[in-house]
C-alpha cells in the first residue's frame, strides 16, 4: 500500500500543486515586484526602486488607516474572544435549549460582510438618528459602528470553537480541583483556561487576521467616511489602486506592507499563546 502511495503520489498531487503555482505562488511573486514598479498592466511596468514605499508611507491616508486599523483590531479583538468565552461557559453548563442558542448565535457568521455592513448601517443610522447624527458625523461612530459589526458576526464563530475546547476537558480534572478545594473562580483560572488554550490560539489567530483584513464590511458601513477616518488598512489599498490613476505600483507597495505587517503580529500571537499551551 505505502509504495503504491509513494508510486501514484505525484500524479494525483500535480494538479492541485499546479494550481496552487498558478493562482497563488506566481501571482505573489509578481505582486512584490510590482510594488518596485510604475505600472498600469503586469506588461508596462517600469523598474522605479523603493519610491512607492516612500510614498506609502508619506501619504497621510495611509498612516491614519494603520492607526486606525491597529485601533479596531486591539478593541474588536479583546471584546470577540471575551464574550466569545463567556458565552461557552455558560452554554456549557447544561443551559435548557443550549443547541437553539448555539444555533442562533452562530447564524450571523453565515451572512456575506456587505449585507451585514448595509444592515448594520440602517440599524445603527436609525439609532443615531434620534440624537441628529449619523455613522459618518464622526470617526468615533464609525469606529465603533464596525466594532459591534465584528463582534455580532464573529462572536458566535468564536463561541463554537471555545465550546469545543471547554468539552475536550477531562471531567476527572476539574472533580479533582473541586476535592483539592478550588473555588469556581480557582477552577476557571488553573483549570479551564489553561486547558483551553488551543482553542484560544485558534481564536486569537481568526479574531486577529479577520480584523486586520476586514473591508467589506468597512465599505459598506462607511466606505472610510468622513474624509477617510474610518478607512481601514485594505479599503484604503483598494482605493489607492483603483482611485488614483498612476499610483498602482503604491496600492501595490502598501499591500505588501499590509502583507508582512499581519504575517509577522500573527506568527507572534501564534508562538506567545502556543508556548502557553498544556496536555489536557
Amino acid at each position: 500500500m505505502q509504495k503504491s502511495i509513494k508510486r501514484y503520489f505525484a500524479l494525483f498531487a500535480f494538479p492541485t500543486l499546479l494550481a496552487f503555482t498558478v493562482m497563488f505562488i506566481i501571482p505573489f511573486f509578481m505582486g512584490i515586484y510590482l510594488s518596485f514598479t510604475e505600472f498600469t498592466t503586469v506588461t508596462d511596468a517600469k523598474w522605479a526602486g523603493l519610491s512607492n514605499y516612500a510614498k506609502a508611507f508619506s501619504n497621510p491616508d495611509f498612516l491614519n488607516a494603520l492607526w486606525f486599523t491597529v485601533r479596531f483590531t486591539v478593541v474588536a479583538v479583546i471584546t470577540v474572544n471575551v464574550f466569545a468565552f463567556l458565552l461557552a461557559l455558560l452554554l456549557t453548563r447544561g443551559v435548557r435549549g443550549t443547541n437553539l442558542f448555539r444555533t442562533v448565535f452562530f447564524m450571523p457568521n453565515l451572512i456575506g460582510g456587505i449585507v451585514l455592513g448595509y444592515i448594520w448601517q440602517l440599524i445603527l443610522n436609525g439609532i443615531l438618528y434620534k440624537f441628529e447624527v449619523t455613522l459618518t458625523s464622526s470617526a468615533n461612530y464609525g469606529f465603533w459602528g464596525l466594532v459591534v459589526l465584528m463582534n455580532w458576526q464573529l462572536i458566535g464563530y468564536m463561541m463554537i470553537i471555545y465550546i469545543a475546547g471547554i468539552q475536550n476537558i477531562s471531567r476527572e480534572v476539574v472533580e479533582a480541583a473541586q476535592i483539592d478545594g478550588c473555588t469556581r473562580y480557582g477552577i476557571l483560572r488553573n483549570v479551564t483556561i489553561p486547558l483551553v488554550m488551543p482553542s484560544i490560539t485558534i481564536c486569537l489567530f481568526l479574531s486577529l487576521s479577520n480584523s486586520f483584513k476586514l473591508f467589506d464590511q468597512n465599505l459598506a458601513l462607511t466606505a472610510g467616511a468622513p474624509s477617510k477616518q474610518t478607512a481601514m488598512l485594505a479599503l484604503d489599498i483598494y482605493n489607492t489602486f483603483y482611485g488614483n490613476g498612476g499610483w498602482e505600483g503604491v496600492g501595490q507597495a502598501k499591500a505588501v506592507v499590509f502583507f508582512v505587517l499581519v504575517a509577522l503580529i500573527a506568527l507572534i500571537q501564534l508562538r506567545a499563546t502556543r508556548s502557553k499551551e498544556v496536555e489536557n
